[in-house]
């Protein structure tokens, strides 16, 4: 899922900029994140739930179990999300779907399942997603090779991985002391 974010935040440079200026607002570049951070990063925590809608992670479906969910068509269905479905927009995770939560309980968005079949490692992959990606926002610039697009070409199967691997060049952004 961290791939899928810096892939989407490399093709959104301004949600980016964005994540970078609330890091900053809330962390400063005095100290590095901790997980008590987390909760004040409500646009970093937007990020995660866009991504999640856009690109889920994928299923482990044991062998005999009839599904039928289509999770690309009801993560992309314009009644719910509108004509604009198909852009990368946390905002409106802090707006029209804000109280809209990736565990299971609106079935609008499920991208880590729902009931006895949903992600034991929810909680924690969430919580891990959340403080890795703020780290390295925080801590990093990034960007492509000579600044191209990044392809968003999914591969085929039950675990939702890019089909190219992602290129990105880093460069710190925080003093050296705390690195």
């Amino acid at each position: 899922m961290l791939v899928w974010a810096l892939s989407l935040l490399l093709n959104n440079r301004h949600v980016l900029k964005e994540a970078q200026e609330e890091l900053d607002k809330h962390i400063g570049r005095e100290r590095r994140v901790k997980e008590s951070d987390i909760s004040n990063l409500v646009y970093l925590q937007a990020i995660t739930k866009e991504t999640l809608r856009l690109y889920p992670a994928g299923y482990h479906v044991q062998k005999g179990t009839w599904l039928i969910v289509n999770l690309w068509k009801l993560h992309r269905d314009p009644h719910v999300w509108g004509d604009d479905l198909l852009e990368f927009k946390p905002e409106r995770f802090l707006s029209t779907h804000k109280n809209v939560d990736v565990r299971g309980q609106n079935f609008e968005l499920i991208p880590l399942g729902a009931g006895r079949r949903s992600c034991p490692g929810t909680n924690f992959g969430l919580q891990m997603l959340h403080l890795v990606l703020a780290n390295l926002l925080h801590a990093f610039e990034v960007s492509t090779v000579s600044d191209d697009v990044v392809d968003m070409t999914e591969s085929a199967g039950l675990t939702n991985i890019k089909a190219t691997p992602l290129d990105v060049l880093v460069a710190p952004r925080l003093s050296p002391s705390l690195y």
